[in-house]
């Protein structure tokens, strides 16, 4: 993971996430009021310095790189992953080869 960029950011791409995850309704889902409860809990004031803010940023930094991971994989999974069996013509067009034409106009 690379260096952690601005809460707000993290905050606004996690909710993103989110939103891909749950479809339109991702308002309402718990998942939503935890994490901007603990975004709201953990925000630096002018009162005090918050420690754990840092460990609230990583954490959700890690998180969103869990959702976006599974996403990833589940669009590649679904892109990617055997349907059957395929026909010599739809295998050679995956690797990107024509099959050569018979003679006689059979193939």
């Amino acid at each position: 993971m690379a260096a952690l960029g601005a809460p707000l950011r993290t905050l606004r791409a996690l909710l993103r996430e989110l939103r891909h995850a749950a479809g339109r309704s991702y308002r309402d889902s718990p998942a939503y009021r935890h994490v901007l409860a603990a975004f709201r809990a953990h925000r630096v004031t002018s009162e005090k310095l918050c420690r754990a803010q840092q460990e609230l940023h990583f954490q959700a930094a890690t998180y969103l790189c869990l959702l976006r991971s599974i996403r990833e994989h589940e669009t590649l999974h679904r892109e990617y992953h055997g349907r059957g069996e395929r026909s010599p013509q739809e295998v050679a067009g995956l690797v990107g080869f024509r099959l050569p034409q018979q003679p006689g106009g059979k193939g």
